[in-house]
C-alpha cells in the first residue's frame, strides 16, 4: 500500500462518474476549493491501485500521501478537519453530535433506499421510490425554518441531502405541492458554485434527460 500512496504528491479522489456516494466527497472538496485529482472508476473495469489499497473497492476512496479512506461520511468529516475553512461542521460538541446524529439518520433513511433505486427490481423501486418521497414530505416543514437543513450555515448534512435531490427525477419521484420547501431548499442547493463545479458530465445529465 505505501508505494502506491507514496507516489501521490497531491490528494486522488477515486470516484464514480454517476455515484451518488461519491458526489457528496466531490461537494465538499469543492467547498473547499482543494485541488485533487479526480480517478473515474468503471465498476466494472477497477483500477489496480483502488484494488491495492481499498479492500471494499469502493467509491469514493481518498488517498492522501500515506492515508487511504473508503467511507464517503468519515472522508467528508476528514476533509472538514483537514481544511477547516469554510468549517461544515458546529464546532462545539453537543452541536456536533447532533450534526453526526443527522448524517445517521440521512443514510439509514434515505441513503439506504439507493440501491433498490438504481438496481431494484420495478417492484422494489417502487417501494424505495415511494419511500423516500413520503419521508421527505413529511419533513417538508423542518426546511423552512433556516437557510439550510436545521442550521443557518451550510453544513455536511447539506453536503449529504443535495445529490439525493439531484437523483429525484431520474429515479421517478416528483415531490407533490405540500413539499414546496423541499424544491425550494433544492434550487437554492443546486445554485451554489460549489455544487456545480462538483457535477461530473453524467451527472449533469439527469437533470437533462
Amino acid at each position: 500500500m505505501a508505494s502506491v500512496t507514496n507516489k501521490r504528491s497531491v490528494m486522488t479522489l477515486y470516484s464514480g462518474a454517476n455515484d451518488v456516494y461519491s458526489h457528496r466527497a466531490r461537494i465538499v472538496l469543492a467547498e473547499k476549493n482543494v485541488t485533487y485529482e479526480v480517478i473515474q472508476v468503471d465498476p466494472g473495469h477497477l483500477p489496480e491501485d483502488l484494488i491495492d489499497v481499498n479492500p471494499y473497492n469502493s467509491v469514493p476512496t481518498l488517498i492522501d500521501r500515506d492515508l487511504v479512506l473508503y467511507n464517503s461520511k468519515v472522508v467528508m468529516e476528514y476533509l472538514d478537519e483537514r481544511f477547516p475553512h469554510p468549517p461544515l461542521m458546529p464546532v462545539d460538541p453537543v452541536s456536533r453530535a447532533r450534526a453526526r446524529l443527522m448524517l445517521y439518520r440521512i443514510d439509514h433513511d434515505w441513503y439506504s433506499l439507493v440501491a433498490d433505486l438504481e438496481e431494484g427490481d420495478p417492484k422494489a423501486k417502487a417501494k424505495a421510490a415511494e419511500e423516500l418521497k413520503q419521508s421527505l414530505t413529511s419533513i417538508a416543514p423542518l426546511f423552512e425554518a433556516n437557510p439550510f437543513f436545521l442550521s443557518a450555515d451550510f453544513s455536511l448534512i447539506d453536503c449529504s441531502i443535495a445529490p439525493l435531490l439531484w437523483r429525484l427525477k431520474a429515479w421517478g419521484i416528483e415531490l407533490p405541492a405540500q413539499a414546496k420547501a423541499v424544491t425550494a431548499y433544492a434550487e437554492q442547493l443546486f445554485d451554489r458554485a460549489a455544487f456545480q463545479q462538483a457535477l461530473t458530465d453524467s451527472e449533469k445529465a439527469i437533470m437533462a434527460g
